[in-house]
Formats: C-alpha cells, sequence, structure tokens
C-alpha cells in the first residue's frame, strides 16, 4: 500500500513564495528551496573542524528542512562571495559632537554616518539613540551658527539610507530612538506625520518608569540635556537653569500633555512607538556591563553601542504532529522542538565566526558577548493547526509551553558549547545570575550548570517578524509571535527595477486545512485573524511569552479603523503595567497605506511593511511598524517544485 505524504507536502508552492525566493535569496545556479538549504548547510558546517563537517553539514540540513531555518541575511548570504553580513541586527551609537569623538568615546556625527552607511551597505539594520544630540535651542559647537538638534541628525541618517538604496543594496532599515525627557521630543513625537519624512525609519520615544509616575500622579515633567542652551534663547524663554545634577532644564510641563501628544501621533499615523526603557534594562543579563539605549529597526533586540544579533526562527508548524486531528489528535513535538533549539544555537553560534562584519567594533562586540537570537515564526499557525484559538488561555498557554521550551533547550544548549569551545569572554556568573536579571529566573539546575560550566552566549533569544522567510520558506506561515493576518489576501510585492506585482496569497494553516477537506462554512473557532483579536488579547500573549524571552519581540496590536483614542491610549499603560518592554499599536491610516488587502473570507485591514508596525512585548520588547515594504521578483530561471522538502515544510 502507498503511504500519502503528509498534506503540507503536496501543497504546490505559491506564486508569491516563488517570487519571494526569487528576488531575495536563490543564488546564482540555484533555482529551489532545497538550494538554498543545501548551500546554507554547507556554509555553516565550514565553521567546524575539518574532520567533522560533512557530519555537521548533514545534521544541519536535515535540521533545516525540518524548520529551523536562519534569519534573511543568513538565508541569502552565507555560502556566497556577497559583500554581505549575516546578522540583522546592529545599535549604533551617536555623540554629542560633529567630527571626532565627544568626552566618552562616543563617535560624532559624521563617523556615525560614515559607519551607519557601511553596516547598511552590508544588509544590516542598524538602531540608534539620538538622545545625546544636542537641542536646536542650545549653544552650537563651534563653528556652527546653531545646533542641529536630533530630528536634522536623522534627516541626515534617512538620506544617507537613501542613497545606499540607490546603488542597488538590500533594502535597509533604521530605528531612531528620543527620550521622553529631551528638549526636542515634541518636534520628535510630530516629524511622522509629514508625508515621507524618515521613511527609513521606525522611531521609538524612550519612557522611564519615572514619567509614568509623574503621569499617574498628574505632575510636571522637566525636558533637559547636558547642553548649555544658547545665550539668544535663554534671553527669549525665561526660567531654563541648570540643575545641582549638571542637567538642563530647558522647559517644564505637564506629563498628561506631553503623553497626550505622543498617544495622538500614534493614534493617527502609527507612530512612534514606545519603548519602557527601565524594563529593558533591569531584564538585561549584562546590565552590570552595558547599557541599552535602543533596539534594531524591528525591536526584538535591545543593543549596546555596536551590539549585534544572529537570528534564526524556528517554524511552529512543521512541529505540529497530525494538524487538524485527522490520524490522532493534533499535537506539538516538544522532543523535536527541543533537538532542534539545541541545534540552532549551535548554527547560530557558527554564523557569529563565519560573518563578515561591517566594523570592527561590532566584531568585538560580538566576540566578548555571543549574543544570538533563537526565535519562531508561525505561532499563529501553529495554534490553528493545534485547534487552538490564539486570544483564548489554552492558547496563551501553549504559546508560553513553547517559549519555556526554547528558553530551557537554548540555555542548555549554551552551556553544552561553553563546555566544548568556552564561554563568552566577558562572563560573569554572579553578575550574570543576580537577583532581576533574566538568567536569574532561569530553573535553578541550568543555574547550576552556568556556575559550574559557563555559558556561550549571553543571550539566546528573540522573536523577529520572520516575515520575508516565513514566505520564502514556510509557505506563508503566520509571521513571528503574530496571528495570521488574513486566511487569503493579496500582496503587493516590489524590486528595485520594476514596477509592482500583485499576489493573491494564502495563509499555510488555511492550505493545509483545505488539503484535509475541511469545510470552510463555517470555519473552525481556532481559524481567528490578527483584525478579529481584541486589543487586550494581544497585550496577552505578549504577557504569556516575554517573560521566558530574554532580548525581546517583535509584536503589533492591530486595531480597528474606528477604535477610540481613549482606548487606544489606555493600551499603553496596560502594557506598562503588565512588565512589558514597549509597544507599538497599528490602526489604518491614510499615511500607512499597506501591501496586505484581506479577502472576502478574513476581517479586513493590514499591518505594513518595513519593518511593519512592530514592536516589544513585555519584559522585552519593542519594534514598530513603518515605512511600506514592497518587492518585486526578479526575473530568474523558473523554480522547481519548493516544497519537495519543505521538509516538513
Amino acid at each position: 500500500m502507498v503511504t500519502r505524504p503528509p498534506p503540507r507536502e503536496r501543497l504546490p508552492p505559491q506564486a508569491v513564495t516563488m517570487a519571494v525566493l526569487r528576488d531575495k535569496y536563490l543564488q546564482p545556479g540555484e533555482a529551489a528551496v532545497a538550494d538554498v538549504l543545501a548551500r546554507v548547510a554547507r556554509a555553516l558546517a565550514s565553521a567546524e573542524p575539518a574532520q567533522h563537517r560533512a557530519g555537521w553539514e548533514r545534521r544541519f540540513h536535515r535540521h533545516l528542512l525540518a524548520g529551523g531555518i536562519g534569519a534573511g541575511r543568513i538565508m541569502s548570504a552565507a555560502g556566497t562571495d556577497l559583500p554581505a553580513t549575516l546578522i540583522n541586527c546592529f545599535v549604533q551609537p551617536l555623540g554629542d559632537c560633529l567630527l571626532g569623538t565627544d568626552a566618552q568615546g562616543r563617535p560624532g556625527l559624521q563617523q556615525a554616518l560614515d559607519e551607519t552607511v557601511q553596516t547598511l551597505r552590508m544588509g544590516g539594520g542598524v538602531g540608534c539613540d539620538f538622545s545625546r544630540v544636542r537641542p536646536l535651542a542650545a549653544r552650537p559647537h563651534a563653528g556652527q551658527a546653531h545646533a542641529l538638534g536630533p530630528c536634522a541628525c536623522i534627516d541626515r541618517f534617512d538620506r544617507a539610507d537613501e542613497a545606499v538604496q540607490g546603488v542597488g543594496t538590500r533594502r535597509s532599515a533604521q530605528m531612531a530612538v528620543l527620550r521622553i525627557d529631551h528638549p526636542d521630543v515634541r518636534t520628535f513625537i510630530a516629524a511622522k506625520r509629514t508625508p515621507g519624512r524618515w521613511r527609513h525609519f521606525n522611531v521609538s520615544v524612550a519612557v522611564p518608569d519615572a514619567f509614568i509616575q509623574a503621569l499617574q500622579q498628574g505632575a510636571d515633567w522637566a525636558l533637559v540635556h547636558e547642553a548649555e542652551p544658547s545665550g539668544a534663547e535663554r534671553h527669549v524663554t525665561p526660567g531654563m537653569f541648570q540643575r545641582t545634577d549638571g542637567l538642563w532644564v530647558y522647559a517644564s510641563l505637564p506629563a498628561r500633555a506631553l503623553w497626550d501628544a505622543l498617544m495622538r501621533a500614534a493614534f493617527d499615523v502609527g507612530e512612534p512607538g514606545v519603548l519602557f526603557i527601565d524594563r529593558i534594562r533591569q531584564d538585561n543579563n549584562l546590565r552590570a556591563l552595558e547599557t541599552l539605549d535602543a533596539t534594531n529597526p524591528c525591536g526584538e533586540q535591545p543593543l549596546p553601542a555596536y551590539g549585534a544579533c544572529a537570528l534564526g526562527p524556528l517554524i511552529l508548524p512543521r512541529f505540529v504532529r497530525q494538524p487538524f486531528g485527522p490520524g490522532g489528535a493534533a499535537r506539538l513535538d516538544f522532543a523535536a522542538l527541543t533537538r532542534h533549539a539545541r541545534l540552532q544555537v549551535r548554527l547560530l553560534d557558527n554564523v557569529l565566526e563565519l560573518t563578515r562584519w561591517p566594523l570592527p567594533q561590532q566584531a568585538q562586540e560580538a566576540r566578548l558577548k555571543r549574543r544570538v537570537g533563537v526565535g519562531f515564526t508561525g505561532l499563529g499557525d501553529a495554534l490553528v493547526m493545534l485547534g487552538l484559538r490564539y486570544d483564548s488561555e489554552p492558547g496563551r498557554a501553549m504559546a508560553q509551553r513553547i517559549a519555556r521550551c526554547l528558553r530551557d533547550a537554548t540555555y542548555a544548549a549554551s552551556v553544552d558549547l561553553a563546555r566544548e569551545r568556552g564561554a563568552f569572554p566577558l562572563l560573569n556568573v554572579d553578575s550574570y545570575l543576580a537577583p532581576g536579571t533574566f538568567a536569574s529566573r532561569l530553573p535553578a539546575a541550568l543555574q547550576a550548570q552556568i556556575r559550574r560550566h559557563g555559558i556561550r552566549h549571553s543571550h539566546l533569544l528573540s522573536v523577529a517578524p520572520a516575515g520575508s522567510v516565513s514566505l520564502a520558506f514556510a509557505d506563508n506561515c503566520s509571521s513571528g509571535i503574530e496571528p495570521a493576518f488574513a486566511w487569503t489576501c493579496t500582496r503587493e510585492l516590489r524590486g528595485r527595477e520594476a514596477l509592482a506585482s500583485v499576489y493573491t496569497v494564502e495563509d499555510h494553516a488555511w492550505r493545509v486545512y483545505r488539503a484535509l477537506g475541511g469545510s470552510l462554512s463555517p470555519l473552525p473557532p481556532a481559524f481567528v485573524s490578527a483584525t478579529e483579536v481584541q486589543p487586550q488579547d494581544h497585550l496577552a500573549m505578549m504577557q504569556a511569552v516575554q517573560p521566558f524571552v530574554d532580548a525581546s519581540i517583535s509584536k503589533t496590536v492591530n486595531l480597528a479603523p474606528d477604535v477610540p483614542c481613549e482606548r487606544f491610549q489606555d493600551l499603553y499603560l496596560q502594557a506598562w503595567r503588565a512588565g512589558l518592554k514597549g509597544l507599538a499599536a497599528y490602526r489604518p491610516n491614510v499615511l500607512r497605506p499597506g501591501v496586505l488587502h484581506a479577502g472576502s473570507e478574513a476581517s479586513a485591514v493590514l499591518t505594513s511593511g518595513l519593518p511593519a508596525p512592530h514592536f516589544p512585548g513585555l519584559a522585552v520588547s519593542c519594534g514598530l511598524s513603518h515605512a511600506v515594504h514592497r518587492e518585486r521578483p526578479t526575473p530568474r530561471k523558473e523554480a522547481q517544485d519548493v516544497h519537495q522538502s519543505a521538509a516538513g515544510l
């Protein structure tokens, strides 16, 4: 008797999958997913001792087939001669000077611009905290008629990004962060109301706990900076003074007025997002060694100056057995998930050894701390296939169980690698496990192993949007931690050389369900899409997962167009009370057109694309939605059956 393969392996590839694969991942001589996976496995095994490389190549190849993929940079550039990095996430420092470095050794504007351009050229996304830049009303640097202010500096970075893309490099993205006590924060908050401004940036306001407390108490909030106000400004704006801590107070205003301006901008145009910066810093395993001021563009990685992180998600639907129940109750194979999470740690550790680094400072930072980010994609689809609603307590319990499994597996694997290859050089076990750090909440047995053997990586977990890899390698499964946007929709893709193409896209879980002969009228209750999930349930999912993720989660709270502004605002305070590290909420608006448009089976609107309205979640997270992501397939030889090994694809 002939046994038919599981329905997911019989699904023909979608046109959009092939378009993304050709445009972003296939290299000369490659025609299918199988070619990409073979190239990546071979490349990453090259970091192993010569006598073991063949064996590791086979193991990595099986691992990739089973759903343990790398982030986009890895899948496109590993094993090639491209002048590209394998790292997606970077943070760039910026000091308060124009040339050279400031008194603390941070690069001035020109050096920071040059370093950012070099990182963007090699395919990295860059975040930067602009809070140290002196405000417009400050005394200018020598030789300047007036201070630039952070917003004008961001303009320069945005123009530099435009020039980089003009020479044909990968579509890039940046994150601009400004503290809520910076004197120019009101201009920063309103900047994206101007159509087309900062097209390549997501923007976030860093909000400390002290501001939330002032807000709750109805108190005033001071806007301060180290730089002295200009004489002319002090003449026309009386009341500026220097505090005993050395900071100059430029203005004071009710915290409520500033919060309302921030919330209204986020409500109207989708930005800025909010980073709860104290939460980010408190949870950091290396808080004794570094200060976290900014994140990468989608917010899943808070990083220090020159920080970088190698990312790689596990495709969760690949670990669902008997999806939708035929042949036995649907279940998630936690034993397999554990095995592949452990393999993913080794794979990403090899990425750190093999990648090209845009800057020597980034290479040094990575060598000393060895950050990696094992994550997942397809959570929403996996829950649907298990018969669990995303917005239910059982759905959240399953998500939390998955996150806990990944935490324990990755930290255990990193301890094993420390025994084999050595701990990260800056490890101080006492401060690493000090009360309040993420690592201090690990199971006692794991903490004991770290004390005995050390650990290879300072951080191990991160949940990124994983949008294009989910399209190209996972049959358009729901991206990252999100529920599916819609079961069918249209998507606009645009490359650099032609007009946009529009594709009909079907969700992976929907396709599997239909292949099994599932009834569409009505759909089972587990089929709940992003815009059907209530805002509090989006928050609840972040709250369930984030305690088990040491870096961050890129997550969007999708809202209906007619949601009241008051309800919108309350979400951010709910997120703070829940212990989240940040939040981005998105409601459709005229300045943020979408690249996804729901079909008749789904409820409405979208998240857009470059990064897309993503942002943080609990105990670690942040990301926002911004410029629209449009990709176009480039002409190439027609690919073979992608699903052939989709491996478990």
